[in-house]
């Protein structure tokens, strides 16, 4: 029970850390941080009074009272000295135990309201107290014993002591105890209990102390018996040498005999032999002998002239591409040329095809599926978080733990000269102090230079020519220019709603299934819930968490078969919401109704196109403009050039031609937790502010995408096959793109171009003419927007279907 004897309010507070204060001591401590000076400050300008708490983690830098003891010291501050700039050193004497009641920030330091309390009365007899009193000494005394470091001046207070209040608190602020067995002992009002609970924690510490010394003495021992085994096994060596020779030589016999029959240069075979009569000449148990057995061992490890047979089928090439991908034509094509040329001329070289993709897209499936169709050994070669040179290009063999470089390590784990390896993640090479790991792959993609390529390790020049290398990446912004001069780039682009349908059916689901332990007759997944799980369940641009659906159904009916004896599953659209959950994704759909200021934009993410509509609403004010959406400063530029161009173009426009004076216009990207930038949405926004200051309603059927200039061009933009496949999701019938982009439109999915009409446009005033919603046109007959769009001159306007 604590007895309450006063609260005191506001007392200045420093938080200690690894350090407990008791009353009736006398201690000093440096203090360091900011607040806990102004606080001694503020104390020494009082009555010196402070309170002393003891905080959980030292690291923590601005401690709340959840990160402090329930119970600290009230003491006085006796000296205080001035170490530096930034520290001082405090002298302190405690007073009286405290509990902590609130804990604060007042100005500069901390502050906090306190109760003291004393200790209980003691309602023991006094030979009771006397006997735990001698007791106490007694374990302490045997504590110093086992310790062997208690300076003479605490044996000499603890034998003085004639309180056993004070003879506790004294040996608790000595003892290296841990915070919170301290703090039990501080927070301990009954001084019979508290001298109990020291008693247990001196017996408590004397165990770790012996256990230590002990641990300490095993440790020399076996430090000793190391010596001495080497010793002896020395003298052994010796004898043997004297009476039979000796015993290294078969070690040496093995190495010259697997040298002697090595497929390599005769200049390699003439290195390795001199790294075999050093071998000799050291000592068998080495260090240095040590790191020449393993320089040896994976030097001749190496298939240095080994080389495998290459497949020259093509037609073959084509069925294992069609057997593991589906769609990608313009991608297959690529790699069909390359392996043609492969069979004309093997011996070809500066050829680094980079494949190009968002994630899931099947990157590295495609670089296996190629070593396949080229009858070359694979190795995959993982570059994503590399920083250092030496990864690349090996460490020297003398440092601790060296070995070769990832290059040579992907070789030996070919084991052919002309394998395929592949570069994975090559745009996320890091860079540090330690060198930069994409300059060391110069050397590895130069056809001129990798013949004679040389890893530290190693030390000798290894020919990686006739190694084919095939990289991958996410983006290319990130590859250093020297390195993406080397490459050649293939695009793959995110799959289609379509193309992750037919992957869906024709792969994933077959695969799920074989390891599932199922077959088509035990789980059918229909057509439509496919196309619920794309639609509302993944947003991707590849078809990984698709597939990661897919093994959930088939978790599933497993489990049904199992449990509930199913014989057949059949999963329909409408079951996914009980086995795999609610919605995740709701689909992007045009407005209800024509809006002013409202306009449909196109976006490309790495996972897709998406609608993307902005908003703009104008104001009576003074000319200010507001851009929200977390849009990035491209985007921000392009509101600025479409304010500028319609500045210019106020009357033909009919705009007022001093709405930059008299007008505020505010321009939104909804979805402000999502960050935007790029400069296709220039003809989106101009078009949305040119509806917001004429009031002229924008049609909610249409879309656009593209860069807008200050003169009103409009210029080219990336990613339309994306960006037209999110239009035809949101039911958009219109979509008004670059007229620089007409070629792209051959790489359109056939259903998109079916079903889109796309008005190719130079000049954003052509948007703008047939944008705007007619006085006379309501929103229940829109078939003559339509015509009037199917009617603009062939040298303006495209038809989907024509292409």
């Amino acid at each position: 029970m604590i007895n309450n004897n006063s609260n005191l309010f506001g007392v200045s507070c420093v938080a200690l850390r690894d350090l407990i204060v008791f009353p009736n001591m006398v201690l000093n401590f440096d203090a360091g941080r900011k607040k806990s000076i102004e606080a001694i400050k503020s104390a020494m300008a009082g009555d010196r009074g402070i309170f002393l708490v003891t905080q959980y983690e030292t690291a923590v830098e601005d401690p709340k009272q959840n990160d402090v003891y329930t119970v600290g010291c009230y003491a006085k501050i006796r000296h205080i000295l001035k170490i530096s700039e930034n520290e001082i050193r405090v002298l302190v004497g405690g007073v009286k135990r405290a509990k902590l009641n609130l804990l604060y920030n007042e100005g500069t330091h901390l502050k906090a309201d306190i109760t003291l309390f004393d200790d209980e009365p003691i309602k023991r007899s006094e030979n009771y107290v006397e006997a735990l009193f001698r007791k106490v000494k007694e374990n302490f005394e045997k504590y110093a014993l086992v310790n062997g470091r208690i300076p003479p001046d605490i044996i000499m207070e603890v034998a003085s002591a004639n309180s056993l209040s004070y003879l506790c608190d004294y040996i608790a602020m000595q003892i290296p105890a841990s915070m919170d067995d301290k703090h039990v002992l501080l927070e301990e009002a009954n001084v019979i209990n508290r001298a109990k609970a020291l008693t247990l924690l001196l017996k408590k510490e004397g165990q770790i102390i012996a256990f230590d010394k002990k641990i300490d003495a095993e440790v020399r021992t076996a430090m000793d018996d190391q010596h001495r085994e080497y010793y002896m096994r020395e003298q052994i060596k010796a004898l043997n040498n004297e009476l039979y020779g000796d015993d290294s030589g078969d070690e040496i016999e093995d190495y010259r005999s697997r040298i002697l029959s090595l497929n390599a240069p005769e200049e390699i075979k003439e290195k390795l032999n001199i790294e075999v009569n050093k071998l000799l000449k050291m000592p068998a148990g080495s260090h240095e002998a040590t790191v020449v057995r393993n320089y040896l061992d994976i030097c001749l490890e190496l298939p240095w002239l080994n080389v495998t047979k290459v497949s020259k089928d093509i037609s073959r090439s084509q069925k294992i591409l069609d057997r593991d991908f589906y769609g990608m034509k313009k991608v297959k094509d690529r790699i069909l040329e390359m392996l043609c040329v492969y069979n004309l001329k093997t011996d070809i070289s500066g050829q680094i095809i980079c494949l190009v993709g968002p994630p899931g897209v099947g990157k590295t499936s495609i670089g296996k599926t190629i070593a396949e169709c080229m009858g070359r050994r694979f190795a995959r070669l993982s570059l994503g978080g590399v920083s250092d040179e030496a990864e690349i290009r090996g460490h020297r063999k003398t440092y601790i733990g060296a070995m070769p470089g990832r290059i040579i390590n992907a070789v030996k784990q070919a084991g052919s000269n002309n394998a395929l390896i592949l570069l994975d993640e090559i745009d996320k090479l890091g860079r540090d102090y330690k060198g930069d790991p994409a300059a060391a792959l110069l050397e590895v993609l130069d056809g001129e230079q990798n013949s004679t390529f040389t890893d530290h390790y190693i030390e000798l020049p290894y020919d990686l020519s006739k190694i084919v290398f095939i990289a991958t990446a996410n983006s290319v912004d990130t590859i250093p220019p020297a390195l993406f001069d080397r490459l050649e780039i293939i695009e793959l682009s995110s799959y289609t709603r379509e193309e992750k349908f037919n992957i869906a059916k024709k792969f994933l689901i077959k695969r799920q299934l074989q390891k599932h332990g199922l077959t088509a007759k035990d789980c059918k997944i229909t057509d439509d819930a496919i196309y619920a799980i794309i639609d509302g369940y993944t947003r991707e641009s590849g078809v990984r968490l698709l597939e990661r659906q897919i093994a959930t159904l088939c978790r599933k009916a497993v489990k049904a078969i199992i449990k509930e004896n199913a014989t057949k599953l059949v999963i329909k659209a409408e079951d996914l919401r009980q086995l795999i959950g609610p919605q995740k994704y709701s689909a992007d759909l045009i407005e209800c109704s024509d809006e002013v200021g409202l306009v449909n934009g196109l976006a490309w993410t790495s996972v897709g196109g998406e609608l993307l509509p902005l908003e703009v609403c104008v104001m009576e004010g003074t000319g200010k403009v507001e851009l929200t959406g977390s849009l990035g400063d491209v985007m921000k530029e392009s509101a600025r050039a479409a304010i500028t161009f319609i500045r210019a173009n106020a009357n033909a426009l009919g705009v007022d031609g001093e709405f930059y004076k008299t007008k505020d216009i505010h321009i939104h990207a909804p979805e402000n937790a999502v960050p935007k930038d790029g400069p296709s949405a220039g003809v989106t926004i101009t078009t949305a502010i040119v509806s917001a200051l004429t009031g002229k309603r924008v049609r909610r059927d249409i879309a656009m995408t593209g860069e807008v200039t200050i003169r009103g061009r409009v210029l080219k933009i990336g990613g339309l096959r994306e960006k037209a496949m999110a239009a035809h999701r949101g039911g958009i019938k219109t979509v008004f793109i670059p007229k620089e982009n007409v070629a792209d439109l051959s790489e359109l999915d056939d259903t998109v171009r079916t079903k889109l009409n796309f008005i190719p446009v130079q000049n954003v005033t052509e948007i703008l003419n047939y944008a705007f919603v007619s006085e006379n046109l309501t929103d229940e007959n829109s078939d003559a927007f339509t015509e009037k769009i199917n009617f603009i001159p062939e040298k303006t306007a495209i038809r989907s279907t024509a292409q």
